[in-house]
């Protein structure tokens, strides 16, 4: 089983970007799926979640109203659509896949056992 995430790249700032994370060996739909940050120097944190069967989407304070998740059933992938990216929204996105729910939070990485490889998004002029 495996998670593999792309669509990071240079943006300038008040741009958007799409990130895709793929599942290969699972049905992702069947998942929690998370998306999460780590810029140089600082912990992991978690950017954006959805639920199984959509019920529910978090999002950390930073990036609402700017970020949307979303999942595409037919190709197995869910997505992160990214506007209005600043530059403190520079950091590798990660995502995360777990099918028995959220334990303590949503945001906590040890409740994930699948991770994607990372993908590097940078937001500079």
């Amino acid at each position: 089983a495996h998670l593999v995430e792309s669509g990071g790249g240079l943006v300038q700032p008040g741009g958007s970007l799409r990130l895709s994370c793929a599942a290969s060996g699972f049905i992702l739909e069947n998942y929690y799926v998370t998306w999460f940050r780590q810029a140089p120097g600082k912990e992991r944190e978690g950017v954006s979640s959805v639920t199984i069967s959509d019920v529910t989407t978090y999002y950390a304070d930073s990036v609402k109203g700017r970020f949307t998740i979303s999942r595409d059933r037919a190709k197995n992938t869910v997505l992160l659509q990214m506007n209005s990216l600043k530059p403190e929204d520079t950091a590798v996105y990660y995502c995360a896949a777990d099918p028995f729910g959220y334990g303590s939070s949503w945001s906590d990485a040890s409740e994930y056992d699948h991770w994607g490889q990372g993908t590097q998004v940078t937001v500079s002029s």
